[in-house]
């Protein structure tokens, strides 16, 4: 009989797309070949990614759509077909906290296995309550919920495993899927001291003094990635009433945030300093539910990467 793995993952955005991303170009490339039982991989991973982003489109008023949300939640869940993916319903954070469809499941043939994606908001913590034994999330979780913080900073992905407690969780990172964006180090030039033009590095705040303004969902994440004793003396603050991270970053005069190209920070008079750390797409497993099956899709998902900040 076949084993199912399933396998937790976000139910909408970036990191879900770099899973799906994966999954049909490692299956095109490897011995699995699902294809010979009716399932084209690459055309549904490209199916959710499309589905999702139009959604989301709706969802920001950017899209409007003909039809009744319900209508297209039945047409885009039609399981007529082997490998068809489901759809569900949430209510999004946004302002008004309207209904936004997002992912629930998909099922793969996979040779022996079978696997099946399965939508969480939480995939880190599924793990970690042993609902499942592998998952997909952002490293940014890892840091937030169970990094040790030290003295000494944080610098890479690849160091995530290291500083988990093994009484805290079994979870461990297994591999990364190189949709790389970066913690920033960024401020502005008055934030120097007179005559200074020292950059915006870990020695700048080591020697720093004042507000340091970042999301309030990272304040465990900078402490790690600066180290406790760097931010002795900083003040952390936070954008208010929904106001975007760079310009309340200006206001405060030196912040972290996410980027990718900076061209919005440099836009707010933010120059940019040191990458801090890399957010990337993890593949996590629970090493106390590991299986044969487990192996088989570990073995699927971490192929080489040249893009990946990770190597373990």
């Amino acid at each position: 009989m076949t084993e199912t793995i399933p396998v937790a993952v976000p139910r909408k955005g970036r990191p879900l797309e770099a899973v799906l991303d994966r999954l049909a170009t490692r299956v095109e490339d490897s011995h699995h070949a699902p294809e010979r039982q009716g399932v084209d991989v690459a055309s549904i991973a490209d199916s959710i990614s499309s589905i999702l982003r139009y959604e989301k489109a709706i969802t920001k008023g950017n899209q409007t759509a003909t039809d009744d949300v319900y209508d297209r939640l039945a047409d885009y869940s039609d399981l007529s077909a082997p490998g068809r993916p489901e759809y569900t319903l949430l209510r999004d954070d946004r302002s008004g906290r309207p209904r936004r469809i997002v992912f629930d499941s998909v099922t793969i043939p996979l040779g022996d296995v079978e696997l099946q994606l399965i939508g969480r908001e939480e995939p880190f913590r599924a793990l970690r309550t042993h609902d499942f034994a592998m998952g997909f999330d952002s490293a940014d979780l890892v840091l937030e919920e169970v990094v040790e913080l030290t003295a000494d900073p944080l610098e890479s992905i690849a160091d995530l495993n290291a500083r988990i407690d093994p009484h805290d969780t079994d979870v461990r990172v297994v591999a990364g899927l190189g949709d790389t964006v970066y913690h920033t180090l960024m401020g502005r030039p008055e934030c120097r001291p007179d005559g200074s033009t020292a950059a915006f590095d870990r020695a700048f705040v080591r020697e720093y003094e004042g507000p340091l303004c970042i999301s309030p969902r990272y304040e465990r994440l900078v402490e790690a990635v600066l180290g406790t004793d760097a931010i002795d003396g900083i003040e952390f603050c936070y954008p208010q009433n929904g106001r975007e991270e760079e310009a309340a970053i200006a206001d405060a005069g030196l912040g972290v945030y996410l980027t990718v190209t900076g061209s919005t920070a440099r836009d707010h008079g933010l120059e940019l300093g040191e990458r801090l750390f890399p957010s990337e797409t993890v593949l996590m497993q629970n090493l106390e539910e590991a299986t044969d099956g487990t192996s088989i899709v570990a073995d699927l998902f971490a192929g080489a990467t040249a893009d990946s900040e990770l190597t373990v």
